[in-house]
């Protein structure tokens, strides 16, 4: 995986981030999702590659990169912290801008980072998520993202309950949320298995801890103060029944939005790796679409 990309380790100024580089021209960034890391883009990022300069990290607690300690509800795991890593990484990689493509958690993290950093996201994708906020109002359901209320349990519940049996827990995440088949390789399967240390365990709690909590209180702040994405948003969303419309959600929050539901489940990168790379190469070069 990743033939042709360079790795290193790089100092956000807060936090060291372990980082895939190859390409030249615009810098792009992919962020990863829940309970993955940068694996996720092994189909697409060698063809984003031949346009962009494609920088792929593991998140902070994530992968090969710097766990440290959080503080009450999660903070240091907080998408308001985790996007000036990203910032930081830009910076420290020679970019003042990018555009940024994030699923899952890293979605969440890359809308932050274009609320707080207008000016450094110059066009931003989200993969299978709406703001967090519209998430936790959405958690009255019966069986709704039960993980969601699980992870942000304190210290230690979930973390034990998980590394307990974190080959069992990976492969049910992963095939729960996944479409039929074999998308997700064994080699990537692997590598998951692999990263997902106890400090990494404990780390992906504190992210959803501050996702019950302080991201929650920034996206209210947000949204009642009238803050928008003002950049171009394109929403993507697995759904194979096509009955699921994210876009209304989107426009609550942003002024210039697009996408559509694909024929897959949760992990679109791995899932339907040749439809996503169409709609972000269109997207991507300032291919203009509905509003």
């Amino acid at each position: 995986m990743f033939e042709g990309f360079s790795s290193e380790v790089v100092d956000t100024g807060e936090v060291a981030l372990f980082v895939r580089r190859a390409g030249s021209g615009p810098a792009l960034l992919l962020l990863h999702g829940y309970p993955q890391t940068h694996v996720i883009w092994h189909r697409v990022a060698p063809a984003l590659a031949r346009s962009f300069t494609v920088l792929v990290p593991d998140l902070r607690g994530y992968g090969a990169s710097e766990k440290p300690p959080a503080g009450p509800d999660g903070a240091g795991y907080d998408k308001r912290t985790m996007a000036r890593d990203m910032v930081g990484l830009l910076r420290a990689s020679g970019f003042g801008s990018a555009a940024v493509v994030g699923h899952d958690r890293g979605g969440r993290l890359a809308y932050r980072m274009t609320l707080d950093h207008p000016d450094v996201v110059e066009r931003l994708v989200t993969l299978d998520i709406v703001p967090t906020l519209d998430t936790w109002e959405s958690l009255t359901r019966p069986g709704a993202a039960w993980h969601w209320h699980v992870l942000a349990q304190p210290a230690p519940l979930p973390e034990r309950m998980i590394a307990a049996e974190r080959e069992l827990v990976l492969d049910t995440f992963l095939d729960s949320w996944s479409g039929p088949g074999d998308a997700i390789t064994a080699e990537a399967r692997a590598a998951y298995l692999e990263s997902w240390t106890d400090d990494a365990i404990r780390a992906s709690c504190d992210d959803y801890r501050a996702g019950a909590t302080i991201d929650l209180a920034d996206d209210r702040a947000d949204r009642d103060g009238g803050r928008r994405i003002t950049c171009p948003l394109l929403a993507l969303w697995g759904d194979p029944t096509g009955q699921r419309d994210l876009l209304p959600t989107w426009r609550r929050w942003a002024d210039d939005v697009r996408g559509e539901a694909l024929d897959c489940g949760h992990f679109i990168a791995e899932e339907a790796p040749d439809a996503l790379l169409r709609h972000l190469e269109g997207f991507l070069s300032g291919e203009k679409g509905r509003v």
